[in-house]
């Protein structure tokens, strides 16, 4: 996946978690990061990536996200790799 189409959907995914009350205390606490962190850096890329990160970590909470953004939960993994630090070492 291209770099600025996985940024533009992880923003949509960063704004699906500004608006989820149960999850957003959990990534701002597991993240250290605050409100003023989310608005300033929403779009730096390594930014984005945390959050997918984060969400990456459950099963159940992409699969929530996925219904809150149309977006497959399939490709959260894609637009992951598609950001920086994402891609998959090649170990041959």
């Amino acid at each position: 996946m291209q770099q600025e189409i996985a940024e533009t959907q992880a923003l949509t995914i960063l704004a699906w978690l500004t608006g989820d009350e149960e999850l957003l205390p959990l990534f701002m606490g597991a993240t250290g990061t605050g409100e003023d962190d989310i608005r300033a850096r929403a779009d730096e890329p390594e930014f984005l990536a945390s959050v997918l990160d984060f969400l990456l970590m459950d099963d159940q909470w992409v699969l929530k996200a996925s219904e809150g953004t149309d977006i497959p939960a399939q490709n959260f993994q894609m637009i992951r790799a598609g950001l920086p630090g994402g891609a998959v070492p090649d170990w041959t």
